[in-house]
């Protein structure tokens, strides 16, 4: 008795699919393997509720937190800001939730991972910190000013989304927050996406400024490329438009002083969008323009951005 030949191409083409499955796995496993050996955690890793929290720390001062911005991860901050800043505070910098070597939690908002640094970094015996978030970190230093304990003396926000924005995100992330997209693409790209992809979104980034020689490789930028990572920071950006809708309303409680700094060359988080209406909107806001700066002024204009971190202590100081 033979089989229907349907039969036999269903069974050929679901053995197929099976195999490519299972070589996908083993790509992703494999190229997960190999970047965790290339770029090894270099902090210290604390434990937050079952849940791994990586730290660098650096310094000996006033507590002082940065918070790094979308698919990157501390070392971002600490190659721009800690060798200065650790002249003269204690420099915490954390691997968000889900990127770096920190865990991802089952709840990806602001709120939630805001409350889980901060948790961090009451095992660390910070209090009272300045908290300096760069792009989406910023956001997430807006929600530990609202939400979290230790409170913060002072926020520096550097390039920082603040506010809603019309329209939509770019149709990669919007794809990515599908079913299609969490279950193939994404898996995907973790097997497949090659260097290139990260010398390319890092140009992308930085425009019109030119990136730091070898930043990649400083920063460990290619941890992105993760699964977990993958996926938490898309399911981050996702959602991150209707999070500002909701903590608008709420800014008005914030009365701590708040420096940004923000250029007008930055088409990612454009400041006309963002800083221009907080610091409007915010009484105890203060906001530097960088003219002709792009999203990175943390190293494109370093100074300018360590000048406002000092004006922030000044500032707080008096508050």
């Amino acid at each position: 008795m033979t089989l229907p030949k349907l039969a036999v191409s269903a069974a050929l083409i679901f053995l197929t699919l099976a195999a490519c499955c299972l070589a996908v796995a083993a790509r992703i496993t494999a190229r997960q393997s190999a970047l965790e050996a290339k770029f090894p955690p270099q902090g210290q890793v604390l434990m937050v509720n079952g849940m791994r929290v990586h730290a660098i720390v650096q310094g000996v001062g006033p507590d002082l937190v940065l918070l790094h911005g979308a698919s990157g991860n501390a070392l971002d901050m600490i190659a721009a800001l800690g060798p200065d800043l650790a002249q003269s505070h204690r420099v915490i910098a954390f691997d968000r939730p889900g990127l770096g070597y920190s865990d991802p939690l089952a709840d990806q908002s602001l709120k939630a991972q805001a409350l889980h640094l901060a948790e961090a970094a009451r095992q660390l015996q910070v209090k009272a910190p300045l908290v300096v978030g760069q792009s989406y970190g910023g956001s997430v230093a807006l929600a530990w000013a609202l939400d979290a304990q230790p409170r913060p003396r002072g926020l520096v926000l550097i390039s920082a989304p603040s506010m809603p924005w019309p329209g939509k995100l770019d149709l990669s992330y919007r794809a990515a927050d599908t079913w299609a997209g969490r279950s193939l693409l994404l898996p995907l790209a973790a097997a497949l996406l090659p260097q290139s992809y990260i010398t390319a979104a890092v140009k992308t980034v930085f425009a019109p400024d030119p990136p730091p020689p070898a930043y990649a490789k400083t920063i460990s930028a290619a941890l992105i490329l993760r699964l977990p990572s993958l996926r938490a920071n898309m399911a981050q950006v996702n959602a991150l438009r209707a999070q500002l809708v909701a903590m608008q309303p709420l800014y008005a409680q914030l009365s701590l002083p708040i420096d940004l700094l923000h250029g007008t060359a930055d088409t990612i988080v454009p400041i006309a969008v963002h800083s221009i209406p907080f610091a409007q909107q915010v009484a105890s806001a203060q906001l530097q323009v960088i003219d002709g700066a792009g999203h990175m002024p943390h190293y494109s204009h370093r100074r300018e951005v360590l000048a406002a971190i000092a004006r922030a202590e000044a500032r707080a100081a008096l508050h």
